[in-house]
């Protein structure tokens, strides 16, 4: 069941999204060559604990999973897609880096992510980032009130196939409110004119997800959590809580 907030619950879902921005900010700065993936971790929990927010990360543990989640963030390098835990894996010259995370609010929850590189970039990362970057706009741009959830997929999907880049499978946004997972699916692909009709007042979570070397494939790896490329190549991931409203899409997880 989709659930339809009130402008009020939009500005307590904005109050939990600005926390979300700042303990994603907090981590970029820190991340550097020689800093460990959990020193990211412990800086976004300062965040949000001088914010009076918890994480509906921390100790997550769906079906699927052999163990609850360790951190308030998600850092995958490199060729990890999503789901990287935040440990003492050491950050490198040159890493493409991807933090997600979460923050939950008197109740109300912010979900975004941002990729970025530690040192010297290389060139085919900066195009790759800047297409996940670009493939959020556009899954933004379509989330307005009389579209379906198919424009925001299709958005999403025309961007990152058109730069060459993979989509991996069964990964994609989804409603966000009282819990961080919450109907309907957004699919990162699909058609347009399909799928569940936008109504003011649902808010997605809309994450593209980008494989460098154009393969969808994936796999999970040994945590049971990092979900990783089959064909090795880098991946980067850029997401925002979006709110449906009658004057257009509302970015909710921005400083």
């Amino acid at each position: 069941m989709v659930e339809i907030k009130t402008e009020e619950n939009l500005t307590a879902m904005r109050e939990a999204g600005r926390i979300v921005a700042r303990a994603l900010a907090a981590a970029r700065e820190l991340a550097a060559p020689g800093v460990p993936a959990g020193a990211l971790d412990r800086a976004a929990r300062e965040v949000l604990a001088e914010a009076g927010a918890d994480s509906p990360f921390l100790g997550y543990h769906p079906e699927w999973a052999p163990v609850p989640f360790p951190g308030v963030v998600c850092v995958s390098v490199n060729d990890a897609i999503v789901h990287g835990i935040p440990d003492g894996t050491v950050l490198r010259d040159g890493d493409l880096v991807s933090v997600d995370c979460g923050a939950r609010l008197r109740g109300w929850v912010g979900d975004a992510a941002v990729s970025f590189t530690v040192g010297r970039a290389r060139p085919e990362d900066t195009r790759l980032i800047g297409a996940a970057e670009e493939a959020l706009a556009a899954g933004i741009a379509a989330a307005v009130v009389g579209n379906r959830i198919g424009d925001i997929a299709h958005a999403v999907g025309t961007v990152c196939r058109k730069a060459g880049y993979g989509i991996p499978e069964g990964f994609g946004g989804h409603g966000i409110g009282r819990a961080m997972h919450e109907d309907p699916g957004v699919p990162n692909e699909g058609r347009p004119g399909r799928g569940m009709r936008l109504r003011a007042g649902m808010v997605l979570a809309i994450e593209p997800m980008l494989v460098g070397g154009g393969g969808d494939d994936y796999y999970t790896a040994r945590d049971g959590w990092t979900v990783r490329t089959l064909d090795g190549s880098r991946a980067a991931h850029a997401e925002h809580t979006v709110a449906v409203t009658a004057t257009g899409p509302r970015v909710l997880t921005s400083l």
